[in-house]
């Protein structure tokens, strides 16, 4: 069966080389280049410099958008988008499997499909774009494929928030001592059961969260005393 011309990735992606080379190099596995006997190259340095790339332009595009967040929450949002499983899926949505230039064994054993590898190839093909447009071609590609189409609206997702963290690293920073939990109160049938938590930071800050749990109930408390300290700051900034 052929392989589909790399015009048609192209189109996917909405962008044209004007250096092919770069872009057969990206789509190239190490199997593929030690067959043929080093006379091609292979992605694995595509692959280090995309990597550099990518996390680049996730952090200045995390930084913009959520100004009001630490570092240690940017940090673990930027890990989610730039995670080996999340870079698969969106190989996989662009189909990029079909395009690489693999061993015979590899295919085989289906590379084209093998998450790690096409994770490699994601960011391969991001270096390949820095190579040939620049930054602005790279951010491109980032901002269309692989930051959601929302960032903003994402973010509770994104940070998921250990809000319980992010409390904690606010209060470190503002000199304040960490927050203690406590369960004020319990509600509903055994089985179905909302707990009521208080988060209490210093002597001044209290705010209550519910939940099915203890612990979905810390979260809530976490995230509204969080937005109260928050609030009370900008108030008087």
């Amino acid at each position: 069966m052929a392989k589909p011309s790399l015009k048609n990735l192209q189109t996917h992606i909405a962008y044209q080389f004007r250096n092919r080379q770069l872009l057969l190099e990206a789509v190239t596995h190490s199997s593929y280049a030690r067959e043929a006997s080093g006379r091609v190259r292979d992605n694995e340095r595509m692959e280090f410099l995309g990597d550099a790339v990518l996390n680049f332009l996730v952090s200045v595009r995390l930084a913009d958008t959520f100004p009001q967040y630490r570092e240690g929450s940017l940090s673990r949002a930027r890990a989610r988008l730039v995670s080996a499983e999340h870079l698969a899926k969106v190989a996989t949505a662009l189909e990029l499997g079909k395009y690489l230039r693999l061993g015979r064994g590899e295919k085989k054993t289906g590379g084209q499909t093998k998450s790690a590898l096409l994770a490699n190839a994601l960011e391969a093909l991001l270096a390949a774009l820095y190579r040939d447009g620049g930054l602005e071609a790279a951010s491109v590609f980032v901002d269309r494929f692989v930051l959601p189409p929302d960032l903003e609206a994402s973010a509770e997702v994104l940070l998921s928030t250990d809000y319980k963290s992010a409390l904690q690293e606010h209060l470190q920073a503002q000199g304040l001592r960490l927050a203690k939990y406590r369960v004020v109160g319990e509600e509903g049938p055994e089985h179905f059961k909302t707990f009521m938590v208080e988060a209490t930071a210093g002597e001044n800050w209290t705010a209550r969260g519910s939940g099915g749990s203890k612990k979905a109930a810390e979260q809530q408390a976490a995230r509204n005393l969080l937005e109260l300290i928050q609030g009370k700051a900008e108030l008087h900034g």
